[in-house]
């Protein structure tokens, strides 16, 4: 059927029982598995940890939650990409959090630069493009907005570390 990446982690789909020697090649290659089970059909009697399954019709939001169990259940996959649209709704996997303007700003350069120190001055540069424009010390601006920052992205499991007198490092 088909094979999708939510983040770095390949989950293939596949139709049961019309593709059981695919199942089959898949669970012999340790690959994680999604069966979408046809209407009418008995789902399999035996499974292992990378496989799940749900009757079709299916419904989407159902589809993603078992996605994210088998790339919580597979030891190999890489974590989720986090992704920053451009209306500030950063995703990881199956969570998000949506961010104000500045905010994003200063996020999409912590992001280009994952685990690595980014100097203050580029931060400052990313969320005021335009220069201070409230007139308050751009320093205390910038450690305000890292604090709501640090709240926020720990819902999605990423971690904004300071690296004193030099800047700010993201790490998941």
């Amino acid at each position: 059927m088909s094979t999708i990446a939510p983040g770095d982690a390949m989950i293939a789909l596949v139709r049961w029982p019309a593709e059981a020697v695919r199942r089959n090649e898949l669970a012999a290659a340790g690959r994680p598995r999604l069966l979408l089970i046809e209407p009418g059909a008995a789902p399999p009697l035996a499974w292992d940890h990378l496989e799940d399954w749900t009757r079709l019709p299916a419904d989407p939001a159902d589809i993603e939650a078992r996605i994210a169990t088998l790339m919580l259940r597979n030891p190999s996959a890489e974590p989720p990409s986090p992704l920053l649209d451009g209306d500030g709704v950063l995703r990881v996997g199956p969570a998000w959090v949506a961010l104000p303007p500045v905010e994003a700003r200063i996020t999409s350069v912590l992001l280009d630069r994952m685990d690595a120190v980014v100097p203050r001055r580029d931060l400052l540069a990313a969320g005021w493009p335009e220069g201070d424009a409230q007139g308050a010390k751009t320093g205390n601006i910038l450690d305000g907005r890292i604090k709501l920052l640090r709240r926020r992205l720990t819902k999605v499991g990423l971690q904004i570390h300071t690296v004193r007198g030099v800047g700010f490092l993201l790490t998941t």
